[in-house]
């Protein structure tokens, strides 16, 4: 997912760069990112259900909601802002839902 995320990104900036509004690409993209973190959420969460994981489940929850609100707002905002700038938005979203699941696998690993 880190990968994708960051690919979303990479192919947002260049769309940003040609000075053009967000396109069904990315829209589908985000789509699917989407997906795949809710089920990266869901997963997670049976599993720390289960016992697995780090002891302190709060840090562990707090980012998977945010993790998963991230593509949300970003493609929100970039519907609302029609310009370079909504592409802009969408290389944020996806760089930050990258460095977000790096950080949730410290957690889960009990590195930080």
């Amino acid at each position: 997912m880190i990968v994708g995320a960051l690919v979303l990104a990479l192919v947002s900036l260049i769309v940003a760069i040609r000075d053009r509004a967000m396109g069904m690409v990315l829209l589908i993209g985000f789509g699917v990112l989407e997906l795949a973190v809710l089920v990266q959420a869901g997963v997670t969460i049976a599993a720390a259900v289960s016992g697995e994981g780090p002891q302190e489940k709060v840090t562990l929850y707090g980012y998977l909601v945010g993790t998963a609100l991230i593509p949300l707002a970003g493609v929100g905002l970039a519907l609302a802002e029609r310009s370079r700038w909504g592409s802009g938005i969408l290389v944020v979203a996806g760089f930050a839902i990258a460095v977000m699941t790096g950080r949730l696998l410290q957690i889960w690993q009990g590195t930080a």
